[in-house]
C-alpha cells in the first residue's frame, strides 16, 4: 500500500442505513413521497408513492450517497427531491472527518464487482449482506489526497462521458440509417406496385397451440416448438427454444413449419415482431402466439415480406390492429388475411432485399465498431479507477 495510506473497514469510515420494506397496500399510485426502488435506481421508470411519515433516516434527499445491494449493485448520488428509499438500498453516510463523500462514491464504484464476487449470495436474486460490506477492507488516503484523486477522476471521467455520448450518438445514427432506408422504400412506393390483401398472396396463415401440460411437457430435444420469445424483428432467437416429441408434434401437424416461412407474433407485448424461419431449426411447429405466414412462391419473396412487415409504415398498422383486442394485444387470422400490402414485381423484390442486406451489413459493421469503442472506454474507466486506488494517480504523499 502507498505510504501514508491506511487500510480501514468500510464500517469504520461510513454508516450503511437500510431503507424500508413495503407491503403491497403501502405502495400507492399517488402520494406525498416518491418511493425509490432498486429498479428505479437503474432503468425502471415506473414509480410508486407513499403517504407514510417515517423516521428521518428512511428518506434520502438531493446529493445523498446511495448503494443498491440486491439484484442490481452499485453506488449512486441521488439527484432529485426528497424520497423514501426501499429496503434493498442503503443510504451511505460518510464520516466526514476521515473520508469525503465524493471519494467514497468512487471507491464504492471501483469496488462493486469485487464486492459481488466476494460477498454476493442468492441463486435467483444475488444480494450482499450489510455485515459483509461493513467488514470489507478498503484503502484510505489522507483527506487532502482524497480530494486530489477525486479532482483527477472528475476531469478524466468528464472527458470519458463526453466520448461515450458521442459514440452512443454515432451508434444510434448507424442503427437509424437502416431503418430510414427501409421506411423510405415502403412509404415511397415505385410505379407498378400492386395492392393486395395478405390472404391473396399467401398459401397459409395460421397459428398453433401449446401441448397439453404446458411447459412441463416440453422435451430436452426433438421437434422445435417456436414461441413468441424466439421471434424478433429480422432474426430468430434460439435461446429458450422449446422441443416436443413426435406424438405432440402430430397434434400440431396443421402448423408444420417450412424453410422461409415468415413468423409473426400475434399476441402479447411482442405482437407484430417478425422474422423468417431458418432451416437450421426444422422440423418445427408454432404455438398459439405465433402465426405462420407462407408467401406464394414466385409472387412474394419471404425476405421481402419480412422487411415489409418490420418497416415502420406497416409495423404501425399491425400494432394498431393488435390494439383492437378486447382484453389484450392480439391479431386474428382474419385480420392478417385482410391486411393490405403493396409490392413490386418478384424480381424487384429480390433487388430490394439484396440492397437492404448490403446496407444492413454495412450498418452492423459500424455498430460493432462503435460498440467496441464503447467497451474500450468502459475498460479505460476501470483502469483509471484501479490506478486511483493503488495510489498511482497521485505520485507524492499529500500531507494532511
Amino acid at each position: 500500500m502507498k505510504k501514508g495510506w491506511e487500510e480501514k473497514k468500510l464500517g469504520e469510515v461510513c454508516r450503511f442505513i437500510n431503507g424500508r420494506a413495503y407491503s403491497k397496500n403501502e405502495l400507492l399510485v399517488n402520494g406525498k413521497y416518491t418511493v425509490l426502488r432498486v429498479g428505479n435506481f437503474f432503468t425502471n421508470n415506473n414509480w410508486y408513492y407513499s403517504d407514510l411519515e417515517l423516521e428521518d433516516d428512511k428518506y434520502c434527499d438531493n446529493g445523498d450517497l446511495l448503494y443498491a445491494w440486491s439484484a442490481s449493485f452499485g453506488p449512486r448520488i441521488w439527484t432529485g427531491n426528497k424520497v423514501i428509499y426501499h429496503y434493498h438500498i442503503w443510504k451511505v453516510v460518510p464520516n466526514s472527518d476521515i473520508i469525503s463523500k465524493q471519494f467514497l462514491f468512487q471507491l464504492l464504484e471501483w469496488d462493486t464487482e469485487a464486492i459481488k464476487k466476494a460477498h454476493g449470495t442468492g441463486t435467483t436474486m444475488m444480494h450482499v449482506g450489510k455485515g459483509d460490506i461493513e467488514k470489507r477492507l478498503v484503502p484510505l488516503p489522507p483527506l487532502p489526497e482524497q480530494q486530489q484523486i477525486v479532482s483527477i477522476l472528475d476531469e478524466a471521467f468528464a472527458a470519458i462521458d463526453q466520448a461515450k455520448e458521442n459514440l452512443q450518438r454515432n451508434l444510434q445514427n448507424a442503427k437509424d440509417l437502416f431503418q430510414s432506408e427501409l421506411n423510405n422504400i415502403f412509404t415511397n412506393k415505385g410505379e407498378g406496385w400492386l395492392e393486395k390483401k395478405l390472404g391473396e398472396v399467401t398459401t397459409k396463415i395460421g397459428s398453433g397451440a401449446t401441448p397439453r401440460g404446458g411447459s412441463e411437457s416440453y422435451k430436452t430435444e426433438g421437434i422445435s416448438l417456436v414461441r413468441s420469445m424466439n421471434v424478433h424483428d429480422g432474426y430468430f432467437k434460439e435461446k429458450n427454444l422449446a422441443f416436443i416429441d413426435d406424438k405432440q408434434a402430430k397434434e400440431l401437424s396443421n402448423v408444420t413449419l417450412e424453410e422461409n416461412d415468415v413468423l409473426l407474433n400475434i399476441t402479447g407485448a411482442s405482437v407484430a415482431r417478425c422474422c423468417v424461419m431458418p432451416k437450421d431449426f426444422l422440423p418445427a411447429r408454432v404455438n398459439q402466439h405465433v402465426s405462420v405466414v407462407r408467401p406464394t412462391k414466385g409472387v412474394i419473396d419471404p425476405y421481402f415480406l419480412n422487411l415489409l412487415l418490420t418497416s415502420k409504415f406497416y409495423k404501425e398498422q399491425l400494432l394498431e390492429t393488435g390494439e383492437q383486442g378486447a382484453t389484450r394485444q392480439a391479431i386474428t387470422k382474419a385480420q392478417l388475411q385482410d391486411f393490405v400490402i403493396n409490392y413490386p414485381t418478384f424480381k424487384e423484390q429480390q433487388k430490394i432485399v439484396q440492397q437492404l442486406d448490403t446496407l444492413s451489413t454495412e450498418t452492423k459493421n459500424l455498430e460493432n465498431i462503435y460498440q467496441q469503442k464503447l467497451n474500450n472506454i468502459e475498460e479505460l474507466k476501470k483502469s483509471i479507477l484501479e490506478k486511483a486506488f493503488r495510489g498511482e494517480l497521485t505520485n507524492k504523499v499529500v500531507q494532511s
